[in-house]
């Protein structure tokens, strides 16, 4: 494929200036909660040092065992998560240094730049595959210092525990090379130019509109921004997205279930934490909020976590970790969209 081929082929990363989207996207951030320069100290070398201490732990749980060197976690600002998280989205989306149109860049870059901004107030941590040098581990530390508070945790076990997560993410990803590729992938044919007809993306549109009326799509998949994009998309870019959020299910679920599985023995609160946790993860937002979670496709997020996590509990009741790990060995042993729901099938095709 020549270089012109490639730039027409991907288009979402090439309309956005994700420069600008950055740099908007910091200045749009909430400013964090306040907080003394001694708790920021604290926090941060805390962070540093659970990410280290997660790492054993999440290994004997989940039996992975990660290739190379394992870098140390990024603890940052929201500022910062923003620009980090603009530049891997450009890596994701094939995006270039300049993008095609200037006018076009800045709109859809300042767009860009204020979803990130929403995101930055609640994302606790991320491992970022695409980042350079092999992936990157982030904790944000204001998030965690506010929600700490909020619930009234104690600090250091949330910390690891949230730890735990991450570290869970870093895992999968280094333990399994391939994971990288596979998502790689599935987002190049999202990004794709679909070419179909105006007309039969327009009727799936309308259709979609009357589903939203009648009260339809109990799926969370189908709901926010995920729903209008399956409708506007391709059927190979359906199948890609659908792949993409199958694997995110599983990767969130497995991670939560790594978390509880640690137990008391590392986290003499995870108890406590879980089930406050829980709690917020349910609780309703306020409108405005609720607007934009909506939009964004959140309440789908939230399903990965809990469904994930009872897919994953159900097979390691049932198999056992060492048998589940079956699951890692490629693209063809992941969990199907049907099978996510309903664990014994997976077994059954799998095992």
């Amino acid at each position: 494929m020549t270089s012109t081929d490639e730039s027409r082929r991907l288009t979402v990363g090439r309309a956005v200036d994700w420069d600008f989207a950055a740099t908007a996207g910091a200045r749009l951030a909430r400013p964090a909660p306040p907080s003394s320069d001694y708790t920021q100290h604290q926090t941060i070398t805390e962070l540093a040092e659970s990410s280290r201490r997660a790492e054993v732990p999440v290994r004997d749980v989940t039996g992975l065992v990660p290739g190379g060197q394992v870098p140390d976690a990024m603890i940052v600002d929201r500022p910062h998560w923003v620009r980090l998280a603009a530049e891997s989205m450009r890596v994701m989306t094939g995006g270039g240094d300049a993008p095609a149109g200037f006018l076009r860049g800045r709109i859809t870059g300042a767009q860009t730049g204020a979803v990130l901004a929403f995101v930055a107030s609640g994302i606790l941590g991320q491992y970022d595959p695409f980042a350079g040098g092999g992936g990157k581990l982030l904790l944000i530390y204001p998030n965690i210092i506010a929600v700490e508070r909020q619930l009234r945790l104690l600090p250091r076990d949330f910390r690891l525990w949230v730890c735990l997560h991450e570290v869970t993410h870093r895992v999968q990803f280094t333990a399994n090379p391939w994971l990288a590729g596979y998502m790689s992938s599935a987002l190049g044919v999202i990004t794709e130019e679909a070419g179909e007809d105006f007309g039969r993306v327009m009727g799936r549109l309308a259709g979609y509109v009357r589903e939203r009326r009648d009260g339809t799509g109990a799926d969370p998949n189908s709901n926010g921004i995920i729903g209008l994009l399956r409708v506007l998309q391709s059927e190979p870019q359906r199948q890609a997205l659908d792949r993409l959020l199958v694997l995110g299910t599983l990767l969130e679920g497995h991670a939560d279930h790594v978390m509880d599985a640690v137990g008391p023995a590392v986290v003499p609160t995870v108890a406590t934490i879980r089930g406050r946790f829980d709690e917020r993860r349910r609780r309703r937002p306020a409108p405005l909020q609720r607007l934009i979670r909506a939009l964004l496709g959140f309440e789908a997020k939230i399903s990965q976590y809990t469904r994930g996590k009872a897919f994953v509990d159900e097979v390691v009741s049932r198999v056992g970790m060492e048998r589940f790990n079956a699951i890692w060995s490629g693209p063809d042993t992941l969990p199907l969209p049907d099978e996510i729901d309903k664990p014994t099938r997976w077994i059954k095709r799998v095992l």
